[in-house]
């Protein structure tokens, strides 16, 4: 039985066949560009389309598909008529133009009674519920025509089977879904001033809702869930983390954390009806890739890597921070700036490669610290997953064990494997993860002391970023 995952990122969509094995049979790939003015992030909702049947296509020549899935940023969002036919450009998530909308939704409702309902901590312009009532007070020609509400998942469903539906991790950060019930929130439709019957039908995930050229069409999981089922994610004890241009920390967790007015940590609805929290930071191998194309442009990252190797613990005092684009937890600060402390004339280019690897990993342990998760080991993706100095010096850095995965391509992985269970390829998540997940390297704590590092680190922080000059 051959699976699609098909992963539907912010500026580029990914498309793969696996077996039941989890073995690759193909996989095909399209980049695009956003539409962006100010505060706008905008995209043709057709294109979307076209750019999936592209990739689709490709990817499944010459192969029978039993299932397909798939997983998409949350919050980018498609107003259509009664038809299904878009009314305008997809809004897409990234967008902050509905800065007063969110005050207006947080002073209605406040923050703990919007935690306790929808799991989000805190209200800003990139969630639905806000991108909503901006539309309907400055595109009223629009809004009067909007007869379905579609993110960008429903969207291809839509387009794939003719059904309006969705599934509920996708809808945990529009603020107006209800994660401890499993419905829409009315009390919060009522104030946008919206119908349920201008929203999908709610399924959970990996259910078939429909058949596309004798393919069975299966109800996914948004994009950060299904890299954690790719991964192997599925016990309360192993986490995801993912350091890519951002990082990400997913977490599996039984119950909804109690409302706390000073954390950030958002708890999502899960494909098993339970929860799971995640911790993201805006930059984290961006930062290398940055020093990589302003001061190592004649090098690539394996040579990067390599100099690495020759630096101790601890860079020889360089101490970097790691905050290019502002920070996000375990301090909200948009404003914090990245530094390098302590240059000496005795510091090369491994030094400061060093010291950003290091500041990574004093970040992971940072939000591993704020969320007060208990693990026993970490599950890394992304492109950071591909040094293993980098992964060593995580593993050290927190005192657990890390491990990479066989197939890099997680989330179109755990995508497929969603479609299975739909399918009945497979009994559970769980049982599909034993077959089709493998690891790849294990990186065991070696007893490298980087406590002054970190030391250092939060020391730096602390004063760099409560100070203004």
């Amino acid at each position: 039985m051959n699976l699609l995952g098909v992963d539907f990122g912010t500026t580029s969509l990914k498309a793969t066949v696996f077996n039941e094995k989890g073995e690759q049979l193909s996989f095909a790939s399209e980049e695009y560009t956003l539409i962006t003015k100010g505060d706008c992030v905008e995209f043709c909702a057709e294109h979307y389309w076209e750019i999936f049947q592209r990739v689709i296509d490709k990817t499944t020549d010459g192969l029978d598909i039993c299932a397909l899935s798939i997983d998409t940023q949350c919050e980018t969002m498609i107003l259509a008529d009664e038809n299904g036919i878009p009314l305008r450009n997809a809004i897409v998530w990234l967008d902050n133009r509905a800065t007063e909308e969110a005050k207006e939704i947080e002073e209605a409702f406040g923050t703990k009674m919007i935690y306790e309902v929808t799991g989000q901590p805190e209200v800003t312009a990139t969630w639905p519920a806000c991108k909503l009532l901006w539309l309907k007070k400055n595109e009223p020609e629009i809004w009067e025509k909007t007869k379905k509400i579609f993110l960008l998942e429903d969207y291809l469903l839509h387009r794939l089977t003719g059904k309006f539906v969705t599934e509920k991790t996708l809808q945990s950060s529009s603020l107006y879904f209800d994660i401890r019930k499993g419905v829409w929130w009315e009390e919060m439709l009522d104030f946008i001033g919206i119908s349920k019957d201008m929203l999908p039908c709610l399924h959970n995930s990996a259910e078939i809702v429909g058949y596309h050229n004798k393919t069975a069409v299966v109800t996914g999981v948004m994009d950060q869930i299904a890299g954690a089922i790719g991964a192997g994610v599925t016990e309360n004890n192993t986490i995801s983390e993912m350091t890519g241009t951002t990082m990400v920390i997913f977490a599996n967790s039984d119950e909804i954390p109690p409302y706390d007015v000073n954390s950030k940590i958002p708890c999502h609805y899960n494909f098993n009806g339970k929860y799971c929290l995640m911790l993201w930071t805006p930059t984290a191998g961006m930062v290398l890739k940055w020093f990589k194309n302003n001061f190592c442009e004649s090098l690539d990252f394996y040579e990067m890597d390599k100099l690495t190797t020759q630096i101790p613990p601890g860079c020889d005092g360089l101490v970097m921070l790691p905050h290019l684009s502002g920070s996000t937890m375990p301090k909200y600060n948009p404003y914090a700036k990245g530094n390098f402390y302590g240059v000496t004339l005795a510091h090369n280019k491994g030094h400061f490669i060093r010291s950003i690897y290091e500041a990574v990993a004093c970040m992971l342990k940072e939000n591993l610290d704020y969320s007060e998760i208990e693990i026993s080991e970490i599950r890394a993706m992304g492109g950071g997953a591909n040094s293993e100095i980098w992964c060593q010096i995580k593993a050290d850095m927190t005192g657990k064990r890390l491990v990479t995965l066989k197939n890099k391509e997680t989330a179109c992985l755990g995508s497929a494997i969603i479609a299975g269970v739909g399918a009945g390829v497979f009994g559970s998540v769980s049982e599909a993860c034993e077959k089709a997940v493998g690891i790849d390297k294990m990186f065991i704590p070696s007893g490298t002391d980087y406590s002054k590092v970190y030391e250092k680190y939060c020391k730096l922080d602390e004063l760099m970023n409560h100070i203004e000059l």
